[in-house]
């Protein structure tokens, strides 16, 4: 039977991790505590400080708030209010054209295949859905978002937990054996597998490799 769904990851898979390492992660910590002071009194900044605040004492200023940002960004730490965050700052510098998304050359041809082949395609991404969103609008070959149907990020669940894949299967009501899940870290396809899904390894760079199909670019996956 073929695939009916692709859902694939961005980092490592569609866009060169490094991308997102030493352009993005850069350029939202330089960004970041000017940009927080600047729009502290738009509702969706707001929204963000509330949340960080939360997780501090009750007398944390925005000091307090930006610093605990910047220790998350310095951990890599997959913290929902930081991830969006982060795509706020992205956005900013997309817009200005200062920021322009890296894709990898055999992602787009293959996508637009399977778009006309009439397969759905998605995002599951540790970012926040925002910054998926800008990062495939702004990318080097164009805007790409025209080829996706629904984008996932942490509030589904997290990446390497079995529960998110079977959230995302009941979200886009697709059967979990009718999904191809794409990334090129073992642990998510693990958890996608367990949840019945398919599961295909980009394998560009030396990480590990675990029991699933290995591709070293999108145009050796087999969606039979």
């Amino acid at each position: 039977m073929s695939v009916k769904y692709v859902i694939t990851d961005i980092e490592g898979t569609t866009t060169d991790i490094r991308f997102v390492h030493d352009v993005l992660f850069p350029f939202a910590r330089k960004h970041l505590p000017a940009y927080v002071e600047q729009n502290q009194q738009l509702d969706k900044v707001q929204k963000v400080i509330a949340e960080v605040k939360a997780e501090l004492p009750d007398d944390a200023g925005l000091a307090d708030v930006i610093a605990q940002l910047l220790e998350w960004i310095a951990q890599d730490k997959k913290v929902t209010a930081l991830k969006t965050l982060q795509g706020y700052i992205w956005q900013s510098g997309y817009e200005s054209g200062e920021l322009k998304s890296h894709i990898y050359d055999d992602v787009v041809p293959m996508l637009e295949l399977w778009h006309d082949q009439g397969i759905t395609l998605g995002i599951y991404s540790s970012g926040s859905i925002g910054a998926q969103k800008l990062l495939f609008a702004h990318t080097e070959k164009g805007d790409l978002t025209p080829l996706f149907s629904h984008y996932f990020d942490t509030n589904i669940g997290h990446k390497r937990e079995s529960q998110s894949y079977t959230n995302i299967s009941a979200e886009i009501g697709v059967e979990p054996s009718d999904v191809l899940f794409l990334s090129d870290v073992v642990e998510e396809l693990d958890a996608a597998k367990a949840a019945g899904m398919r599961t295909a390894q980009l394998h560009r760079d030396d990480q590990p490799t675990g029991m699933h199909p290995i591709a070293k670019g999108f145009n050796h996956i087999n969606l039979m």
